[in-house]
């Protein structure tokens, strides 16, 4: 394939959301999950092994649709895959959204992230300078793309950045600072 699809990359943000959720499983058991850009479906994937009570995967290639559904069938999962995900009207506990700022366009979302979610954790290597409040970086992890892309090391750091409403109104949420490496 001369041009492969960028969703058929494990980057190194999804890889990280990925461990991170399945070494950390209550950010989201029990809860109501999208994932959102979710590309191949990993991380939606991590989100249902982890315990979420309901998950749902968005994105609006249909091809990476299709792949979701297959690797959610091959891990025997129950995901909703969705293209556009203001169509999911039902209440959500946590979006996730790994490797969706490499276009400085994609920032707006996270504006209506937190409109439509009460908390959300975002993972990611592109973007140098991330001052967006109410956002607060929790912590750093590293991680790589899979297959290897030869990419800078500077990709493979990846910021956590995560938004909760009661932590927004000043009111103490516990939430503990992460650092981690996860070696290849």
């Amino acid at each position: 394939m001369e041009e492969p699809l960028y969703w058929i990359f494990c980057w190194a943000s999804g890889q990280a959301m990925v461990r991170f959720l399945l070494s950390h499983p209550e950010w989201v058991a029990g809860k109501r999950v999208l994932d959102f850009g979710c590309g191949s479906g990993v991380v939606a994937i991590a989100a249902a092994k982890a315990g979420a009570a309901k998950v749902w995967a968005s994105d609006i290639d249909p091809l990476a649709r299709q792949a979701t559904l297959m690797n959610c069938r091959l891990n025997s999962v129950s995901v909703k895959v969705i293209g556009d995900w203001t169509v999911c009207t039902e209440p959500l506990d946590l979006i996730l959204a790994a490797d969706v700022l490499y276009d400085r366009a994609n920032l707006a979302y996270l504006d209506r992230f937190i409109e439509r979610s009460p908390e959300v954790l975002v993972a990611d290597s592109r973007v140098k300078t991330f001052d967006y409040p109410p956002y607060r970086k929790i912590g750093q992890l590293q991680s790589f793309t899979i297959p290897d892309l030869a990419e800078p090391d500077e990709f493979g750091h990846v910021c956590l950045y995560h938004y909760h409403l009661e932590c927004y109104r000043m009111i103490p949420c516990g939430i503990a600072t992460i650092t981690d490496t996860f070696a290849r």
